[in-house]
This record gives C-alpha cells, structure tokens and sequence, in this order.
C-alpha cells in the first residue's frame, strides 16, 4: 500500500484532542502560539501535551510575526518537530529557524504566485486570505487557481471538510492537508465523532495499492 498524502490537525488545546489523533493515525497536530488566535496555547500548556504523545506524531508549532529568538528557543523546549509561520516573514526570516519550517500563504485572488520561489528549503502551505486573521477562517480560496507546478507539493488548508476530501484526491494531490475549524465543537475543542470520521475516511482513500 502506498501513501499518498499527510493530514495535520491544527489548533490543538488538550491532551484528549491529541491522543485521538494519535490513535486515529494523523501524520502531525498543530499548536498555535498566536495570543490573537482564538485557539492559542501557551507554551507551558503545549509542552504538558508534547510530552505524553507518542514520537512518531509530528508536533507542529504555528507564529505568527514572532521574534525568531522565541521561536528558536521556544520550540527547543518544548520539543517540537516543525515550525509553521502564518505571518508576513521574509525568506531571510525563515532562513534563521534551526527546525524545518512551512510558510503559509493567504491567498486570495490578488496573490502573486511569483513570491513562493523567494522561498527556498521550506514546505508551502497555502490557506484562505481573510483580513485580520491569519489562518483557521474555515474558508475555501479558489482551489483551481493553484498553478499546476505547485499542485502536489502543497500543503492546502482552509475550509477543508470530509466532504471535500474527494475533490482534494482527485483534483490537486497535495503533498499534505491541514484542518482545523470543520472538526470542532468550539475553536479550542474539536469534535471527536467528526475527527474520528474524517480520518477514517482519509486513510482509507489515501492508502491504495
């Protein structure tokens, strides 16, 4: 069986939360260190969580527009594997993050595609422009505006939802999805029958032989 694709659920707040998507097989959880961001963790908080969850799941910290000290220091710490930056940082600015990083992209129908390849050695996530909110707007960019060269090497977030996941299969082929707001009850609790489903389903279309 081959695996086409990786599923990151983000905006994790609780060990509950975590441990299911352990249990139900996703390749990586998010926590945002955004103090705007309506499903903040804090530091502290994400390493009590970090610590109990098995070494294989990837742990995904998301800034926003941080200092690079923090950042660097910060995720030492607490043991993350990934730095995702949501924020308007310059390919010099991800080019002094010590962990691999994924820069996300709002995109809306004024993006200029050219700026992506400023942006050497880190992942590309492409998410839902909304003014004011960097990520988790729970909102679909015009997905068949993605330039086919990018297509399976994107991470695609925004909107994502399990009756989505057929067009994503078919249609792009992204390298990875990320969902966060489709799975929850309340912005800091998801919903564990609708995350159980949705990874369900994802791995039973994404492993084929």
């Amino acid at each position: 069986m081959v695996q086409t694709m990786k599923v990151k659920i983000c905006g994790i707040t609780n060990i509950e939360d975590a441990l299911l998507c352990a249990e139900y097989n996703a390749d990586a959880v998010g926590f945002i260190f955004y103090e705007k961001s309506k499903r903040h963790i804090t530091f502290e908080k994400a390493e009590e969580i970090i610590k109990q969850l098995p070494p294989f799941l990837m742990k995904v910290g998301v800034f926003v527009n941080e200092e690079v000290d923090i950042v660097n220091e910060s995720a030492q710490k607490i043991g993350l594997n990934t730095v995702q930056l949501h924020g308007d940082e310059f390919p010099e600015y991800v080019s002094k993050i010590h962990l691999p990083v994924i820069k996300a992209f709002r995109v809306d129908e004024k993006f200029d595609w050219t700026i992506i390849d400023d942006y050497k050695n880190c992942g590309i996530m492409l998410d839902s422009y909304l003014q004011n909110e960097y990520g988790g707007t729970g909102k679909i960019f015009k997905w068949n505006t993605i330039p086919t060269m990018y297509k399976n090497k994107i991470i695609l977030s925004g909107g994502i939802t399990i009756d989505k996941l057929d067009q994503i299969f078919s249609e792009i082929k992204p390298a990875a999805i990320d969902v966060s707001s489709s799975l929850e009850i309340s912005p800091c609790k998801k919903d564990p029958q609708k995350l159980k489903e949705f990874l369900i389903k994802f791995n039973k279309i994404n492993y084929r032989e």
